[in-house]
């Protein structure tokens, strides 16, 4: 990415590309749009960087009482090491911007990816394309107010914090000394509060500005026009407060103040103003001096600004983030206008040549805004291919069968959910017939081969794919092999049954469905098989037909898995719910009759528990609760479906109801708890035994598979996942 920086030795100002910044904890990561220029501060900051060296010590002299404590304390030679070290590098400018959450990191709430938001800090809100900023230091731009004015938020609360420390009361005069950028927000800040402003600069267009927006009075300190409009707006008294807005080494600010304030009033200093005060002008009329520290309370506080602990309400009211919050409140409901303010707006990429204009003076302005690529005002949504199922080629059939003849299986794997959850079903099936086991081990095979009456057991499985006997092929293997396995036993031309998950990759995915335009064979059954559960599909039965969008709650109890387990082994065989997750998500799409069209997910800290919300092309959504860190003795699986007036609910495949304009409960004594195995099974064999179509559609299986991708870029990136569908 690139952003802007400084040698403070050299002086030198460059647009650098250097690497994104991490989104940590706490804080988000922030796309810019649009970022303010403080033609004070920053160019305060350039101008010093262009110093010779006795320049720069003659204007900072409190860094020089720095280096004089270090030569003491570590001798000249470390100084000046340490000293030339530090100037002779890259320091960040700004301070202000606007733009749109691209990642959120963990411990975030209150915002999600493709909010925009205004931020703050000279370490966080950088002019650079990617921000890293923490919770305080953010706040949500409101509905329908405009980026490059958000991006003002930052300087508004410097000047919303200066107004607060003069405690301003409806019916005061108030005299702004400095109508730059602070100036001029204080003016209308003032003004919203029910205060009469008398403005004071030496550059008459300054004065009109403020005069336009709402000051009673303005003109050039010099002149007896300023101290005749606050003897008129005062009746002789003086102002209530001052605020000190400008800069520069001239003590005149501070004695206008002096001389234009009452009795008993309020000097408020808000830039960096030369402040000797004439001891017997303050004295006398007893003022009260204060300062306003930046943004607001918090502000230099690490625990606030950068851990995120704020300040309780009762005993801060406004700090720097509630600072920030309210002048965007205020901005969106036109209390303030900052477009009167807006100079100039460069491209981000003539950066240098700005900040060299501004400084040479050939461009003046009160406010510059840097505008990002269009591009980078957007939120780049994350999306998951959905591969387009090309239909069959052309004089591909399937072979006619006779009704008599078995359907001859083989078994690639025999592990323990295929010989607990499948064989059994097959087994003493009428009209099928287990012709050969494929495993890596021998022993194994032939342990399948005696328990289920295989024919054969072997461990070759291209022999298996060679013979033109077996008509379908079962892939009941780790999840890492099934894509492959899959895709090889298609191009065989043999129908397939894969265990969940088809793919744990959306290049897997992709492989598979080349097989299937290679060969023209889309014979292809994944085990899903809730959608096959008798009574759910009774229950569905009952609910009826749906006519509105639904809201769909899944809530799995997994559990813990057990030491040792592969399921464990991310590395390889995937994430549990990229194993699992199908399951679900099939379901889901299933009862809703549509397949998804974006993936949101979020987790806890360790990634064990996740909320994965599915929407649908008719604004139904399913939210699933995939979490391990339940009672074992809680259900397994419950489900509600709400729609039309209308409730499904299903508890662990024991019991259904439906809850409408008459009641439906299942039997309170099921013979057993079945998922849908068994039926799953006698549908795949019946569509190879007559070629006819397959249980599930292969596009629902791909759907069902890419959701279930998306999972996991959705908790990296921490957004909506759109499921792009491809032609």
């Amino acid at each position: 990415m690139k952003q802007v920086v400084q040698n403070y030795k050299s002086g030198e100002l460059a647009v650098l590309d250097v690497p994104v910044p991490g989104c940590k904890p706490g804080g988000v990561l922030v796309r810019t749009a649009y970022s303010l220029i403080s033609t004070g501060t920053e160019l305060m900051k350039v101008s010093e960087a262009g110093m010779s060296m006795l320049g720069k010590a003659r204007s900072r002299p409190d860094q020089v009482a720095k280096v004089v404590q270090s030569v003491a304390t570590n001798g000249v030679p470390a100084t000046y090491r340490k000293v030339m070290g530090k100037l002779d590098s890259y320091t960040p400018l700004g301070y202000s911007l606007c733009g749109v959450v691209e990642q959120v990191g963990p411990g975030i709430d209150d915002v999600v990816v493709g909010d925009v938001v205004a931020c703050a800090g000279n370490e966080h809100a950088l002019h650079a394309e990617l921000n890293w900023v923490p919770k305080n230091l953010y706040a949500r731009v409101p509905d329908g107010l405009a980026s490059r004015h958000a991006a003002f938020g930052t300087v508004g609360s410097i000047a919303m914090q200066g107004v607060r420390r003069g405690e301003p009361q409806l019916g005061d005069v108030a005299l702004v000394i400095g109508l730059g950028l602070i100036g001029q927000l204080v003016v209308q800040l003032l003004v919203a509060s029910g205060v009469r402003v008398v403005g004071v600069d030496p550059d008459p267009t300054r004065c009109e500005l403020a005069e336009r927006l709402g000051a009673a009075a303005c003109g050039d300190p010099a002149s007896a026009a300023v101290e005749a409009a606050v003897a008129e707006l005062t009746d002789g008294h003086g102002v209530d407060q001052v605020y000190l807005a400008a800069g520069g080494g001239s003590n005149q600010p501070v004695e206008l103040a002096a001389r234009l304030c009452r009795d008993r009033g309020r000097v408020v200093d808000i830039g960096k103003c030369r402040l000797d005060l004439p001891w017997n002008a303050y004295y006398e009329k007893e003022l009260d001096v204060r300062f306003s520290r930046s943004y607001g309370p918090g502000r230099y506080d690490p625990e606030y600004e950068l851990e995120g602990r704020d300040y309780p309400i009762g005993y801060v009211r406004w700090t720097e983030r509630r600072n920030l919050a309210c002048f965007l409140d205020l901005l969106a409901r036109g209390s303030v206008d900052v477009e009167p303010l807006v100079s100039h707006v460069a491209d981000f990429d003539d950066a240098v040549e700005t900040y060299q204009s501004l400084k040479d003076g050939g461009l003046k302005a009160v406010a510059v805004l840097f505008r990002y690529p269009e591009h980078a005002g957007e939120a780049q949504a994350p999306a998951v291919a959905v591969p387009a199922v090309k239909p069959r080629s052309s004089g591909v059939t399937t072979p006619a069968r006779s009704a008599k003849a078995p359907v001859r299986l083989a078994f690639v794997g025999a592990g323990n959910y295929a010989t607990s959850m499948l064989l059994p079903h097959l087994a003493q099936r009428d009209g099928v017939e287990l012709s050969t086991v494929v495993t890596t081990t021998a022993l194994s095979a032939a342990n399948a081969q005696r328990k289920f009456g295989f024919a054969e057991a072997t461990t070759d499985l291209d022999a298996v794919l060679g013979d033109k006997s077996i008509d379908a092929v079962f892939v009941v293997t780790r999840h890492s092999s099934h894509a492959e396995l899959t895709r090889r036993a298609l191009l065989a031309g043999k129908a397939v049954f894969v265990e969940k998950p088809l793919a744990l990759t959306e290049d897997d995915l992709a492989g598979v469905l080349a097989a299937v335009e290679e060969s023209g064979n889309d014979r292809l059954q994944v085990g899903f098989n809730r959608r096959f559960a008798p009574l759910l599909n009774e229950a569905k039965k009952q609910f009826g037909a749906r006519t509105g969008p639904a809201n769909l709650r899944y809530l799995v109890n997994a559990g813990r898995l057990q030491h040792g387990s592969w399921y464990l082994q991310q590395g390889t065989e995937g994430s549990r719910f990229a194993g699992e997750g199908g399951h679900f998500i099939d379901t889901a799409s299933w009862l809703l009759e549509a397949d998804p069209v974006s993936v949101y997910a979020v987790a806890t800290s360790d990634n064990e528990d996740l909320q994965v919300v599915l929407r649908y092309p008719d604004g139904s959504t399913a939210t699933i609760s995939y979490v391990t860190t339940g009672a074992p003795s809680f259900p397994k699986e419950t489900l509600d479906l709400v729609a039309d007036g209308k409730v499904l609910r299903l508890d662990d495949f024991v019991r259904a109801s439906v809850y409408g304009r008459k009641r439906w409960v299942s039997s309170r004594l099921p013979k057993a708890r079945d998922k849908g195995q068994n039926a799953e099974l006698a549908a795949f064999i019946k569509a190879v035994r007559t070629g006819g179509p397959m249980p599930v559609p292969l596009e629902s299986l791909v759907a069902t598979t890419a959701a279930t991708l998306a999972v996991q870029p959705g908790l990296a990136g921490g957004a909506p996942v759109t499921l792009a569908r491809t032609r």
